[in-house]
Formats: structure tokens, C-alpha cells, sequence
């Protein structure tokens, strides 16, 4: 017996504003079924002295550290810019009046 119905397929449709046929209601009662069942299968294997983890393996971070280094000053950065404006890079608004 599926334990999600043709009803709740449909319900769920109407919430999505969904419309589905009568053959396509059937059809995705079933696989709902199949994944409620798959998720159910994954809890049964989940044991409790396994703590949730998001990756398979151990990350770390492959970032270097910062460090200061010798680099552009402002002026510099700006010498080539076509627009400037307050020691900064003036580009065209893209945005309307709310932003």
C-alpha cells in the first residue's frame, strides 16, 4: 500500500499551483512513495554513536596566511581609470533610486 495518496499528490499540486492530470497524479504519487521510502531506508542505516558530518573526508583550509607585501597606492590603482570619484572607481548606475 503507498503511503502517499493520489489526495495528498494533489493537494500538494494545488499548493504549487500545479495542474496535473489524473495519470500524472498516479505517477507522482509512486515516486513519492519511492523517496519516502528511500529516506526512511537512510535513517534506519544512520546510527547514533556516528556524528553528522557535511563532507566524507576531513577538510582543511589550503589558503596561505596573509601578508603584507609591497602594492599600489590608491593613485596608482586609479592612474588608468577612465572615471574617478572619491578615490574610487566611478562606474555607471545599474541600479534604480532604491538601491
Amino acid at each position: 500500500m503507498s503511503a502517499i495518496t493520489r489526495d495528498q499528490v494533489a493537494h500538494l499540486a494545488r499548493l504549487s499551483r500545479l495542474a496535473l492530470a489524473d495519470d500524472e497524479l498516479d505517477h507522482f504519487a509512486a515516486q513519492l512513495d519511492q523517496i519516502v521510502g528511500a529516506v526512511a531506508r537512510v535513517s534506519e542505516v544512520a546510527a547514533d554513536d556516528i556524528p553528522p558530518s557535511s563532507h566524507a573526508l576531513p577538510l582543511t583550509n589550503v589558503f596561505r596566511p596573509d601578508e603584507v607585501r609591497p602594492s599600489l597606492t590608491p593613485q596608482d590603482a586609479l592612474a588608468g581609470a577612465p572615471a574617478v570619484e572619491d578615490d574610487r572607481f566611478r562606474v555607471p548606475r545599474i541600479l534604480g533610486e532604491e538601491a
